[in-house]
């Protein structure tokens, strides 16, 4: 057989990751190669990444690449998926094994950050609960790789990334706190990745079989249809983290405001992830007030 051609972002977190399943694959006695491709949403780091999220700027051109045959595999971070259902012709084939799916604060711990403190983030999610935790501290904005984000850490303040990020990169040293999910609740599908191949492609479909983790894919399916049942996407602060807990699923979620004055944060179980996911969704928005929130996205 061909090796697999793994599309991706250029990043340096991008093909850390590429390599990481390409490594997988190797482990059951396949092989892959990586396939490097721009994104619109890495050429231009003028727009704030609310407003680019949920139109798929990161993941458009590595689709279209497997869509018209050019690789067989779009590798994507979870994370990066708008909340719709992939494009027609292509199918959530695989998802490895998760990351740490926790964020990370870079330069002062949460502790360390004295009353005015600057916190850098593009993450309205992360905004939100930290303002709603700290009204104290003050935000700025952030876009760029994770090098160029860990370079801009403000004089006495924090920045705030993946914990998967900087594992993946070997960075783990350079956090200095791990924030809890009681904390920080992540972003849909934070830790995961997504291999995504043509629905046509059997042959594709069953290699990638053998580096999927069943219970990793079953808690992004759960906090993906959270999401889509918000009808948010990067642009709206909303997290969400699945759990197996005997057998079953346990789902967190989260809505907020975006200066973090009004959270909504609740959980619920069940054995069905997409049903899981919707059913919290309705929950928050039908029950317990979230739709002054969604309103307002």
């Amino acid at each position: 057989m061909a090796p697999l051609r793994l599309a991706t972002r250029r990043s340096p977190l991008a093909r850390a990751q590429v390599a990481l399943v390409a490594a997988a694959l190797v482990a059951v006695g396949d092989e892959a190669v990586p396939v490097l491709l721009d994104s619109a949403g890495d050429r231009d780091l003028s727009v704030p990444i609310e407003r680019l999220g949920e139109r798929g700027v990161f993941v458009t051109e590595i689709e279209a690449a497997v869509l018209e045959g050019r690789a067989d595999v779009a590798v994507h971070s979870a994370k990066d998926l708008p909340a719709a259902a992939p494009p027609p012709g292509l199918v959530l084939a695989a998802v490895p094994s998760r990351a740490d799916p926790r964020d990370a604060l870079v330069g002062r711990s949460l502790a360390e950050l004295r009353p005015g403190a600057l916190v850098a983030t593009g993450s309205v999610r992360r905004r939100a609960q930290l303002a709603a935790l700290r009204p104290d501290l003050g935000f700025v904005g952030l876009r760029g790789n994770i090098a160029t984000r860990l370079s801009r850490v403000p004089d006495g303040g924090a920045v705030v990334v993946a914990a998967a990020a900087l594992a993946r990169l070997g960075l783990t040293a350079d956090a200095a706190e791990i924030l809890p999910t009681s904390v920080l609740l992540p972003q849909v599908g934070q830790g995961a990745l997504a291999l995504r191949c043509r629905e046509d492609d059997a042959a594709t479909i069953a290699r990638l079989a053998a580096v999927d983790d069943p219970d990793a894919h079953r808690c992004l399916l759960a906090e993906r249809a959270f999401l889509a049942g918000l009808g948010g996407g990067c642009d709206a602060p909303v997290g969400a983290l699945a759990r197996i807990e005997e057998g079953g699923l346990c789902l967190e979620g989260l809505l907020a405001r975006r200066d973090g004055h009004f959270v909504l944060r609740a959980r619920a179980t069940g054995t069905a992830p997409e049903q899981l996911g919707a059913r919290l969704a309705d929950e928050l928005v039908a029950h317990r007030g979230g739709s002054l929130v969604v309103g307002e996205w």
